[in-house]
């Protein structure tokens, strides 16, 4: 069975475990930013091997074909500094798509990682600086009731939507009658 762009992300999901931590550990916020780009570096040196490992050839596997050539002509002609701008803006931004392209065109792999480490601090130290000085409301929003709600509708949608993807998966991986 052969699965293409099966990934699993999390939009804002890295973001609000800044907020959450800046907003909790008061004067100490500074030290998670370091922890968190580090993981968020990790992630994207896999997504970059995946990306190398996969080709030009297997690219328009992971990326969709609408998508892909205007990424691998803005990436061919910025560089890293596509990557920067992919790195520091939130979603729905494509940032996968770009660190899957930079693998497959074999970017300098220390050299990405560099500018995306750099970009994502100044991502996260905003947002923890932000969350210093409006922290209080974003945890009275976070503890909303409505929020609980809305989070678990959406929650339900998603299980309603990933049964009907294995239920269409699994009726066209199965051995047809001859």
């Amino acid at each position: 069975m052969r699965w293409t762009r099966q990934v699993c992300v999390v939009p804002f999901g890295i973001d609000a475990l800044v907020v959450v931590l800046a907003a909790g550990y008061g004067e100490l916020f500074w030290i998670f930013l370091p922890l968190v780009t580090a993981v968020s570096v990790g992630g994207a040196a896999l997504t970059y091997w995946i990306g190398r490992t996969a080709g030009d050839a297997g690219l328009p596997r992971l990326v969709p074909p609408h998508h892909l050539e205007r990424i691998k002509a803005r990436v061919d002609k910025m560089g890293t500094g596509a990557l920067a701008v992919a790195a520091v803006l939130p979603p729905p931004f494509p940032l996968t798509p770009v660190l899957l392209t930079c693998g497959a065109l074999n970017l300098d792999r220390w050299r990405l990682l560099m500018v995306f480490g750099t970009m994502r601090l100044i991502r996260f130290g905003t947002v923890a600086f932000l969350t210093r000085h409006y922290g209080n409301q974003l945890v009275q929003l976070i503890d909303a009731d409505i929020l609980h709600t809305a989070i678990r509708s959406l929650m339900l949608v998603g299980l309603g939507a990933l049964s009907v993807t294995a239920a269409v998966v699994w009726s066209r991986t199965r051995p047809q009658p001859v």
